[in-house]
């Protein structure tokens, strides 16, 4: 996931270079809808840039020693989020890439959808199995040490 997520920063750094919307290989936007956008193309695209950097950050943290300490319920609670985000990003390509929005995305872009969707369950669950028997472990050892002293 780290390694996607930095892609996805790639691109969007690639376009803000150019002050463009949008995403290398994804459908094209058009000046009007440019125009439009809330933010300036360049601004949007650099948040972007920073939150891509900033997932792959998170990714790491679930699978290092460093990233364990952060509080279980804590992570769980920022890879929820990301679910949702990253859930809905990939949901519209899914849905534009096999039924059409309107968007653009083709149905290859529908099937990356699909495996970045599975990717982050995957992180996700990976993480709170091996999260869980640690608190688990921890329990047991404190409980252990509990009985020695009372006995």
């Amino acid at each position: 996931m780290a390694v996607l997520f930095l892609g996805y920063a790639a691109g969007k750094a690639a376009f803000a270079l150019q002050a463009r919307l949008g995403f290398p290989g994804g459908p094209p936007v058009s000046a009007a809808e440019a125009a439009g956008y809330f933010l300036d193309p360049a601004t949007a695209q650099w948040f972007a840039t920073a939150s891509g950097v900033l997932g792959a950050c998170v990714a790491i943290a679930t699978v290092t020693a460093l990233g364990r300490r952060v509080p279980r319920t804590l992570m769980l609670l920022v890879l929820a989020g990301m679910l949702a985000a990253v859930g809905g990003g990939a949901g519209i390509m899914i849905v534009d890439g096999f039924v059409g929005l309107g968007v653009g995305w083709q149905w290859h872009h529908g099937v990356l959808g699909m495996v970045v969707i599975g990717l982050f369950l995957e992180m996700l669950r990976s993480y709170a199995t091996a999260t869980r028997r640690a608190v688990a472990h921890r329990r047991s050892s404190l409980s252990r040490g509990r009985l020695r002293a009372d006995g």
